[in-house]
């Protein structure tokens, strides 16, 4: 593969060497594709303050919208956020691995630079197996949907590659993403209760039954 090429693994049929191939492209801070359980996701280095805006510019997205940061264990998220409140660890505990995005306040101590947080980071667990294996290879990343903006979320490697071309490094086939929707997302910073801010995967019924507090909007 050239600096400006990329490539296809199979996660069926050569996934120890596709999940490597990733890996040395994530720390040489360039994007990968990879199947979540939600939809595609692209990644990078959740550290790499340069490959973040090589994400954001290949989506063809500013610094106000920042991406996401996936982890491959939930133990993991108090490395990252600097506070908790006792809504989001009942929701993560009952939500993750899955397709449960939360915002908190983010460590002040961490070299993070996605964009225009102010002091916030979204974080979560997919439930993917394969992908997780990766987030063990290469610890956090920076994960948006595998998307230009405004066009809809890739499924499938093809339609990944399709609209992110020679942006991305390495693309890992794993067929099609089970979920197929994105995941929900609740804001903790502003109200210790959580409020939503993307309607996903997890309805509001299912996220009430764990807090009932939890505002809609």
């Amino acid at each position: 593969m050239n600096e400006t090429g990329s490539r296809t693994l199979s996660l069926e049929f050569e996934a120890d060497a596709a999940l490597e191939a990733a890996r040395e492209a994530v720390a040489a801070g360039r994007c990968v594709v990879f199947p979540t359980d939600t939809v595609y996701g692209i990644g990078c280095a959740a550290f790499d303050a340069k490959a973040v805006t090589g994400l954001l510019d290949a989506k063809k997205r500013g610094r106000d919208m920042p991406p996401p940061v996936l982890m491959a264990e939930t133990s993991m998220l108090r490395a990252l956020a600097g506070q908790v409140p006792e809504a989001a660890r009942k929701l993560v505990a009952r939500f993750w691995p899955g397709a449960l995005t939360i915002i908190v306040k983010a460590q002040r101590s961490l070299p993070l630079d996605l964009g225009e947080t102010r002091g916030t980071v979204a974080v979560r667990v997919p439930d993917h197996d394969q992908a997780r294996a990766l987030l063990r290879r290469t610890g956090p990343m920076a994960v948006s949907s595998a998307n230009v903006s405004g066009q809809p979320a890739a499924t499938t490697a093809g339609e990944a590659r399709h609209m992110l071309a020679d942006a991305v490094a390495v693309y890992l086939d794993g067929g099609r993403a089970p979920g197929g929707e994105a995941s929900t997302i609740i804001d903790f910073t502003s109200d210790e209760n959580g409020r939503i801010l993307r309607q996903g995967a997890i309805d509001l019924e299912e996220l009430r039954q764990v807090v009932p507090e939890l505002r809609a909007g």
